[in-house]
């Protein structure tokens, strides 16, 4: 049995695979985790940062179609290095369980 997905005819979906583990991206140096308090349209959002500046973050080309960002979502942003107190670019977004590790490992301090 094949059912039809958005162009494409994929096989019946099996229900009985092994749980997926995956390593977490952690923040390297210049990268700073934070949520999205704010989406302000045109692929910009207010973002509350860990170290606790409020920054005005784009999304790149690359990840605008590919990635759907929401309010209360934990992303990752590199700061500009002009302006870096207040704008900053989005480079990552993390699953809810991904957010539920950051925080228990201590990288989220807000």
């Amino acid at each position: 049995m094949y059912y039809y997905f958005g162009g494409e005819y994929l096989s019946k979906p099996n229900h009985n695979q092994q749980q997926e583990y995956r390593r977490v991206r952690t923040p390297k140096k210049g990268e700073i985790p934070g949520i999205v308090e704010q989406i302000m349209g045109h692929g910009k959002l207010k973002v509350r940062c860990a170290d606790g500046n409020i920054r005005m973050t784009r999304i790149p080309g690359k990840m605008k179609k590919r990635i759907w960002i929401r309010e209360g979502d934990v992303i990752l942003v590199k700061p500009w290095d002009f302006q870096s107190d207040e704008k900053a670019d989005v480079i990552w977004r993390y699953t809810k369980t991904e957010s539920n590790w950051l925080e228990r490992k201590g990288y989220l301090k807000m």
